[in-house]
């Protein structure tokens, strides 16, 4: 096996696929990164039996195979070579790899080829084709609200949902939930999926092109893949029933508050630094007189408070979140705008996004001591 590529784009591809390397692989083999040459393109493969993830680079093939290499070493080695293009080779029947680039070499040792579980691509399922722009707001907009206790595995991942024409996807962690749809031009189908948030995230950190990409999804009753340019990213579904969370949005809300996002977000932001080190970190919100007093106290560390302008609509109300779950729905807001949708202090709370129907948010308050 013997290829030339450009360093940059395979220490781009390197970097992706090893996303899916597990820190303590179950076998060695997982440790690696499994790389085949052929037809001028080197496809790498990386895995933990949960996650699989494929990227393919241009290449000058002077003989084809492939081998596996260590995923740590390789990605350290390759960024840290000084030319622009770099060579790998591996004799057949010799378990020591090659690497040159300028004027310097390396040697490592290599592993079975043969022995790699290699990612495959899904062939049956329900498939449709998807924006990225469309994709990664729907991923933005939910997977922040997933929970990361595994105890709960139902809870660690997004509901994706196929309706008809209706894409909707849904994530909570029992003490808040998001919920974003859209409608997906012939799109059809029935299908309801938890897919993990670990897969989600690496996706929404790949889809980074500058020119509109189109995604090739397929869902079938176990696995998930995406596929855009030469990315590939397969993901195993989560066993379990996703909560039937439409009973938990109230229908309707007393009191609607308009307020800037940013400066809100960072007026939050600035009051919670007191209480960040409770468990609960909780700040107080008192809506009232076209104005929003934001306050928190620690008796270890002390107190803060901020007024912040806004436009409120029915009766004041006061009530209490966890920061964290403020601001998260919050960096996640596209619109110079939001709306909070409140009814009484203990009853759950909405954020909506100015002009937008297909999104909301909802969140527990916590019960605090008058």
């Amino acid at each position: 096996m013997k290829f030339t590529c450009h360093k940059n784009e395979l220490a781009q591809a390197i970097q992706l696929v090893s996303k899916a390397i597990a820190n303590k692989p179950q076998t060695p083999i997982l440790s690696g990164i499994y790389m085949e040459a052929t037809n001028n393109q080197v496809e790498l493969h990386a895995t933990d039996n949960e996650m699989g993830i494929i990227s393919i680079i241009p290449s000058e093939v002077e003989q084809e195979g492939k081998l596996v290499l260590s995923g740590r070493y390789m990605q350290e080695v390759i960024r840290r070579l000084p030319g622009e293009t770099v060579t790998i080779s591996q004799e057949i029947d010799e378990n020591i790899s090659k690497i040159q680039s300028a004027a310097s070499n390396f040697t490592l040792l290599s592993m079975p080829a043969n022995d790699f579980p290699t990612v495959k691509r899904l062939e049956d399922g329900i498939r449709f084709k998807i924006q990225d722009n469309v994709l990664r707001d729907i991923i933005k907009k939910t997977v922040f609200a997933c929970s990361t206790d595994e105890a709960r595995p139902v809870f660690t991942g997004c509901q994706m949902e196929i309706n008809g024409e209706t894409l909707k996807m849904a994530a909570t962690n029992t003490h808040r939930l998001s919920v974003k749809k859209e409608v997906i031009a012939n799109l059809s189908g029935d299908l309801h999926i938890i897919i993990p948030a670990k897969i989600l995230n690496e996706l929404l950190r790949a889809l980074n092109s500058d020119m509109p990409v189109e995604v090739d999804v397929c869902c079938s009753s176990n696995q998930a893949s995406f596929q855009f340019e030469n990315v590939v990213l397969m993901s195993r579904l989560i066993e379990g029933q996703f909560p039937n969370y439409d009973s938990v949005i109230p229908k309707n809300f007393a009191t609607t508050v308009t307020l800037d996002t940013e400066d809100f977000l960072a007026a939050v932001d600035r009051v919670s630094l007191i209480s960040r080190s409770a468990d609960y970190n909780i700040i107080r919100l008192e809506f009232g007189g076209n104005q929003v007093h934001i306050s928190s106290n620690s008796p270890d560390i002390g107190k803060a408070d901020e007024i912040v302008a806004a436009s409120i609509d029915g009766p004041a109300v006061n009530i209490a979140f966890n920061a964290k779950y403020v601001t998260d729905v919050l960096k996640n807001i596209d619109s110079k705008n939001f709306r909070f949708l409140l009814n009484q202090s203990l009853q759950a709370a909405a954020v909506r996004e100015e002009d937008n129907p297909t999104f909301v948010y909802i969140v527990t308050p916590v019960r605090t001591q008058n």
